[in-house]
């Protein structure tokens, strides 16, 4: 009974992974196998790379990049509160403002230590 259910789920995941598996079959059997020097080195943009691929980056970008996938997942639980927000009643209005209190502390945390700065 159960497996009459997912019988077309699974059925959709076998033809997916057979037409997946067909295409990468093809491009091995049909594809060009030309290789050079040329076609082996980095290329980005329609530009030549400009120096070296492992050069460091500054600590700032991570800084930014990490502020912001921080707060962008934070965000992301203001969705629920707020679709529950009446049912949630007082409660939930101050558990949410303590957390909403945090990540402004954690904003101006980082405000303050100059991660936001970009020069």
């Amino acid at each position: 009974m159960l497996t009459e259910q997912y019988l077309p789920v699974l059925f959709v995941i076998v033809v997916a992974l057979g037409v997946g598996a067909l295409f990468t079959l093809m491009s091995i059997l049909m594809g060009p196998r030309l290789r050079s020097s040329v076609k082996r080195q980095p290329f980005e943009s329609g530009m030549p790379s400009e120096g070296s691929q492992f050069r460091r980056y500054s600590v700032r970008f991570y800084m930014v990049a990490l502020t912001f996938l921080i707060f962008d997942v934070e965000i992301v639980f203001f969705y629920p509160w707020a679709v529950k927000f009446r049912e949630l009643g007082f409660y939930g209005f101050w558990v949410m403002m303590i957390f909403f209190v945090i990540l402004l502390v954690g904003l101006v945390y980082d405000w303050k230590k100059g991660a936001l700065e970009w020069e």
